[in-house]
């Protein structure tokens, strides 16, 4: 089986008991809550990534980033016959709250982005249905038992709808 490769830089918010997620749009964890981030333009550095995807994906800006980490996954999609090897640099991150843009730039609205919109949840609401398999690293982090090892998902469902919630 082929191992397809991909690298993501991604921000963790956890503020009062919720976690910042986005509503993903596209791709393997399409309609399942995701964490604000993504792949690196050419040229570009990891806080510069994340600074920009974290804009483009939740209207919010940085006001600091912390605590960097690398975590993986492998993830086989029902009926394909390869698999992504799915590496994430997380960061906690703190939003600025007052220059932030309230909304999703309307730019990346037009589908060059792959966050419907931005929400807050507690962690008893994400579960394995619903979310990435970043959002339940984070949550068993969260929890205080980080999974280091690399976590297989063989015959990942993409959902075709949303079933959120």
């Amino acid at each position: 089986m082929e191992i397809k490769k991909h690298f993501g830089v991604y921000g963790i918010c956890f503020e009062n008991g919720k976690l910042l997620c986005i509503e993903k749009t596209r791709g393997p964890y399409q309609y399942r809550f995701d964490l604000p981030g993504g792949s690196q333009e050419p040229g570009e550095g990891l806080t510069e990534t994340l600074k920009r995807e974290v804009l483009e994906e939740t209207g919010y800006s940085l006001s600091s980033y912390s605590n960097p980490r690398i975590y993986d996954v492998m993830v086989q999609e029902e009926g394909k016959n390869f698999a992504v090897h799915h590496i994430m640099a997380f960061y906690d991150i703190a939003l600025n709250f007052e220059s932030s843009q309230k909304s999703i730039p309307q730019e990346v609205i037009d589908g060059s982005n792959d966050s419907a919109k931005a929400v807050w949840l507690d962690l008893e609401e994400i579960t394995k249905e619903n979310a990435s398999p970043l959002v339940l690293k984070v949550k068993a982090e969260l929890r205080g038992f980080p999974d280091l090892d690399m976590t297989s998902y063989k015959n990942w469902k993409v959902k075709e709808k949303k079933e959120n919630k």
